[in-house]
C-alpha cells in the first residue's frame, strides 16, 4: 500500500534559479505552482487546478510523474483564466498542454476561457473533465456529476504516460479512459467551515451523517442517523457498484480518502470494509491509497474511489512519481 511522501526540500521562489531536486516551484503573481526544474523539452505538460481547501490536491501533486503545474484559486473558488494561461505558458515544452478540470461550473467556464487565450498564444491545448461522483447527477455547482477523488487517478496515470513520452492525443485519451473507469462516493460526519463564512456549511446533529456529500460542503443525497462503518460502507459501495459493476476477477485501484478531519485509523477501518465488499464479489484490489488526498478543509468524513484498471493503467500507476504528497519508485 502506498503512502504519501514529503518534499525533499522547500520549493524555491519563482524568480530564483530552478532547483531540480525539488518537485515544485511557485509564481507569486498568479499563485501558479510549477515544477522547479521546468518541463522537459518535447514532453506533454499537465496542468490542473481548482479552489483551495482541497489540499494536497492540486499543488501537492506537482512534480515528476504527475502535474507540471497547478492553479489554486481562492477557497472553494475556481482559479481565474489568467492563472491557467500563465501556467500553460510556463510549462509548454513544445508538445502541447493537457488541462485536467473537475466538473464544476466555474472551473469549466474559466478553463474554457483559458483554452481560448492559449490558442491565441499558439499553445496547443486539450481538456479532460473529471466527473466521477455518483452521489448526484446535478448540483448547485455542476451540470452532471461532480469531479472528486478520480482527479488524483487521472493526474497520476496520465502524468506517467506523459513522462514516458506519450503524445498529447494519447495522454488525453488515457485521462479520459481513467475517468470513465472511476466512480466515487462520500459521506460526511461534520460540515466544513470556510474562512469567509466562519460557520459550518450545514448543521448535523451529533448522531447524524450526510450521505453523498460533495467536497465543497454541498449537502448530499440524504441525512440519517450514525451507523456502524460496515453499514455506511455498504451504502457507498452499493452506489458505486450499481453505477459501474466490475466483473468477477477484475482488478481495481481503490482510494479511501479522508475529507480533512478523519483520523487515519478510521480510514483504515473503512478500507477494511471496502476490501470485504469487493472480496465478496471476487473483485481484486490491485493497488490502494489510504489517507488525505482530496480534502474539504476541516470536514470529518470519507470518500471512496474505485477505478476498474487494466494492465496498462496499473503499469502507469506503478511508474515513478515524486511530488510533495505522492511518491514512490524514486
Amino acid at each position: 500500500m502506498h503512502t504519501p511522501g514529503t518534499s525533499p526540500c522547500r520549493p524555491p521562489a519563482w524568480s530564483g534559479p530552478p532547483d531540480a531536486s525539488s518537485p515544485s516551484s511557485r509564481s507569486p503573481t498568479y499563485r501558479v505552482i510549477t515544477r522547479a526544474g521546468g518541463t522537459r523539452p518535447g514532453k506533454v505538460a499537465l496542468v490542473s487546478g481548482g479552489g483551495s481547501g482541497h489540499e494536497p490536491l492540486h499543488g501537492g501533486f506537482v512534480g515528476p510523474g504527475m502535474l507540471d503545474a497547478a492553479c489554486p484559486g481562492e477557497v472553494f473558488t475556481s482559479p481565474v483564466p489568467g492563472q491557467m494561461l500563465t501556467a500553460a505558458q510556463a510549462v509548454d515544452a513544445g508538445a502541447g498542454v493537457l488541462l485536467i478540470v473537475k466538473n464544476y461550473t466555474g472551473d469549466r467556464l474559466n478553463f474554457q476561457m483559458a483554452v481560448e487565450l492559449a490558442d491565441d498564444e499558439g499553445i496547443t491545448v486539450e481538456t479532460v473533465t473529471v466527473d466521477d461522483d455518483v452521489a448526484v447527477q446535478d448540483s448547485t455547482w455542476t451540470a452532471g456529476r461532480r469531479g472528486t477523488g478520480a482527479t488524483l487517478f487521472v493526474e497520476k496515470i496520465a502524468g506517467a504516460l506523459a513522462e514516458q513520452g506519450g503524445d498529447l492525443a494519447s495522454v488525453a485519451e488515457m485521462a479520459k479512459r481513467v475517468n470513465a473507469a472511476s466512480r466515487s462516493f462520500a459521506v460526511a460526519l461534520s460540515a466544513c467551515t470556510t474562512p469567509a463564512a466562519g460557520r459550518p456549511g450545514f448543521e448535523l446533529g451529533e448522531d447524524e451523517i450526510e450521505i453523498g456529500v460533495g467536497i465543497h460542503g454541498e449537502p448530499g443525497r440524504r441525512r440519517e442517523k450514525m451507523r456502524p462503518a460496515r453499514d455506511i460502507v455498504a451504502d457507498c459501495m452499493d452506489a458505486i457498484l450499481d453505477d459501474q459493476p466490475p466483473a468477477a476477477g477484475e482488478e481495481t485501484i481503490v482510494m479511501v480518502n479522508g475529507l480533512g478531519a478523519t483520523p487515519l485509523i478510521e480510514l483504515y477501518v473503512v478500507f477494511n470494509e471496502v476490501a470485504a465488499v469487493l472480496a465478496g464479489k471476487k473483485v481484486t484490489i490491485a493497488r490502494s491509497l489510504v489517507g488525505n488526498y482530496v480534502t474539504s478543509l476541516d470536514m470529518a468524513g470519507v470518500s471512496i474511489t474505485l477505478c476498474r484498471a487494466d494492465a496498462e493503467m496499473l503499469a502507469l500507476w506503478d511508474a515513478p512519481v515524486n511530488t510533495p504528497a505522492l511518491r514512490w519508485g524514486v
